[in-house]
């Protein structure tokens, strides 16, 4: 279980108002939406890697944009009906960190836009995946 008391000491204000909260943050003005590096991003909380910037795109939203997760079990959906809208939510398994939405309005195959947060993420560049302890992704980024 996710202790909140030490999460208001880590995380910022906005980290924590999104993933404990399900707040939002605003579009174009946090710290991935134009990311364009390659690595992946892993959930603030728990350290799960969540999205590859391979599936990442330009949805033009204002938040990065993922066509599909990583690790698919560490992804889970919920219904949310709040703000006068039904929704899929989407939120790590493990720290249960609201992360975004997920929409039917992506490319590919699949058709899907996970819309998430920056504040919910932390990015981890190809070049820093072996000593940030995610080694094994980086075949992921090999041509």
């Amino acid at each position: 279980m996710v202790n909140k008391d030490e999460l208001k000491k880590r995380l910022s204000q906005i980290q924590y108002e999104v993933t404990q909260n399900s707040a939002t943050e605003p579009p174009f003005r946090n710290e991935y939406w134009n990311e364009n590096r390659e690595g992946i991003y892993v959930d603030l909380v728990s350290g799960k890697p969540l999205f590859s910037s391979l599936d990442k795109f330009d949805a033009g939203c204002g938040w990065p944009s993922f066509t599909k997760p990583i690790e698919e079990e560490e992804v889970i959906e919920k219904e949310d009906y709040s703000h006068f809208m039904i929704r899929t939510e989407v939120r790590s398994k493990t720290a249960d960190s609201h992360l975004g939405h997920v929409f039917n309005d992506g490319p590919g195959p699949s058709g899907l836009r996970y819309c998430i947060n920056s504040a919910a993420l932390r990015f981890i560049p190809k070049d820093k995946l072996e000593s940030e302890g995610y080694g094994e992704f980086t075949s992921l980024f090999e041509k």
